[in-house]
């Protein structure tokens, strides 16, 4: 039988689609930069950003993990678990959005629908209407929730909702601590103006993770956050090309944080080190590693092909309308900070 050259040219570019978000998925730095690289280029695809922005808060839990304060709190057999957690969530988000964006660049340049080929990536058939429509419409917006509803669909049963999961992180007296002090937080940072010496912050804290509807809605809400002010959006975009992720929280907050060891780190004897959004007098900055010096690549198991989309309801939370919360500021951050340095002053205080 003869194979149409077509045919081949599709399979060619599926091949290659593969390949490239295999080489970006290799870590949290790599694929949070493959998401900036993205939407620098298509800016119109507003998930990209987003994307990029909640992919580096992502790192910078993933190395909180290994940095001043969370060993104090939690031992080895529950940081892993929760590495765990966080890279395989991050992990698979990107291997299933990454070839979407890859596919509409194709489509962009070469001006043909090529939306047949989501069903061969593995693309869950809720999107394939919404590429189309993207097309035709260019509704950066609609584009965006609907990535949102996605993603977040994708890792409900893939990770959210697996036993290991329910028994090893939301269970853990770790995952009620975070909850209650404000530690699981989503930050923009930006420069509020020209002469600014230090960095601005908003965002959001995450409240109700397990639950998929909650994640959506504050998908959307950073969303709406993110793009809302045109002056905003163009200073964290700015941080975002001048700034490299690296992991370490000194990303943003160099004059608290550093991703070098001090004597002070991890002395059992823990000293008052956060006055507001300064450090207290004669002492070190807060150590907070980069991504790399403290977590190696690992190999994830492929993610099965089951197609999550089995009801009309979730379109719907596409247009659905979000509440409103409060974001962050750098105020609200520096409560967060010495929230935390209370909890691990009081458990060191213990043991």
């Amino acid at each position: 039988m003869t194979i149409e050259p077509m045919t081949l040219h599709k399979q060619d570019l599926i091949a290659h689609i593969r390949h490239q978000t295999a080489l970006a998925n290799r870590n949290n730095v790599t694929r949070t930069q493959a998401y900036l690289e993205f939407y620098l280029e298509h800016k119109e695809i507003h998930w990209a950003l987003l994307a990029h922005l909640v992919s580096r808060n992502g790192g910078w839990n993933m190395t909180d993990l290994k940095g001043e304060w969370l060993p104090l709190l939690m031992d080895e057999h529950a940081i892993q678990p929760f590495f765990w957690f966080l890279e395989r969530s991050n992990w698979l988000i990107f291997q299933d959005a990454y070839p979407q964006l890859l596919l509409y660049k194709e489509m962009k340049q070469t001006g043909v629908d090529l939306t047949s080929l989501l069903g061969p990536l593995g693309v869950s058939i809720f999107m394939h209407s919404y590429w189309k429509e993207f097309l035709t419409n260019q509704d950066s917006s609609r584009l965006t929730r609907a990535l949102i509803v996605n993603e977040q669909q994708y890792i409900e049963q893939r990770v959210v909702r697996k036993p290991f999961t329910l028994n090893r992180i939301f269970s853990t007296f770790a995952f009620f601590a975070q909850s209650v002090l404000s530690l699981s937080q989503v930050l923009f940072p930006y420069k509020a103006h020209p002469t600014d010496r230090r960095i601005s912050l908003t965002g959001l804290n995450v409240e109700h993770f397990p639950e998929v509807t909650e994640r959506i809605m504050l998908g959307k809400t950073l969303y709406k956050l993110l793009f809302d002010d045109p002056s905003r959006l163009e200073k964290i975009v700015a941080f975002a090309k001048r700034i490299p992720h690296t992991g370490s929280r000194a990303d943003y907050w160099p004059h608290l944080f550093t991703p070098r060891k001090n004597k002070l780190s991890f002395n059992p004897d823990y000293q008052w080190r956060v006055d507001g959004q300064n450090l207290r007098e004669g002492t070190s900055k807060l150590y907070s590693p980069t991504l790399l010096s403290v977590w190696e690549n690992i190999g994830h198991a492929p993610a099965d092909g089951v197609d999550w989309y089995r009801h009309e309801k979730w379109n719907s939370m596409v247009s659905e309308e979000i509440v409103d919360m409060s974001p962050i500021d750098n105020d609200s951050y520096a409560r967060t900070l010495q929230w935390m340095e209370y909890g691990v002053k009081w458990v060191t205080t213990l043991t």
